[in-house]
């Protein structure tokens, strides 16, 4: 009778400490839970920096915000941005402060010349056909993660807005030529 005493009391531990365990992605409430995302690709760059888009899509029924992103070492450092006009109504672009939002039961894209999630300080070149994993990060501590390939591409020529937020970076420093 000891010996099944003990067995039901360790088999109701396991099943307790299995439900605490369970990551926040698995949370059918977490932000994450309520993202997809579409059509993601990664610009193909040698060295310095490049960026991440694709098109999130929002099921939930309130609005969702990704405030930081990661990759599998292919960056340094990774930020979320943005296009914007600066003082001197010149398109420059910035760290998207506040992160972006995705309205509920909607979309919002990442594209270039529009919102992006930059990768700086490449660790490697980015070459085409590459898959580069991206996790990113929502208000609620919840990450998703997708695979991006990367590919050519030739435009978006912006400026980059630099300052004490971004390190040594100027006007210029990102490299918008095709690479392949």
């Amino acid at each position: 009778m000891k010996r099944l005493t003990t067995l039901l009391l360790l088999a109701a531990t396991t099943v307790g400490l299995t439900a605490c365990g369970s990551s926040s992605d698995a949370d059918p409430a977490t932000e994450a839970s309520t993202v997809s995302v579409q059509d993601p690709w990664v610009k193909a760059a040698d060295s310095g920096m490049t960026a991440a888009f694709g098109t999130f899509r929002n099921a939930a029924d309130h609005d969702v915000t990704i405030v930081s992103a990661t990759t599998d070492g292919v960056a340094g450092r990774v930020e979320l941005h943005e296009m914007a006009t600066d003082e001197d109504g010149q398109m420059v672009m910035r760290q998207k402060k506040g992160g972006i939002v995705v309205p509920a039961g909607k979309t919002h894209t990442l594209e270039p010349g529009g919102d992006h999630i930059m990768l700086m300080d490449l660790t490697r070149p980015v070459e085409p056909g590459q898959d580069v994993r991206v996790t990113v990060r929502f208000s609620d501590d919840s990450t998703m993660s997708f695979t991006a390939p990367a590919r050519s591409f030739a435009g978006a020529e912006e400026d980059y807005e630099g300052g004490t937020d971004h390190g040594d970076m100027e006007h210029g420093d990102m490299d918008h030529g095709d690479h392949g």
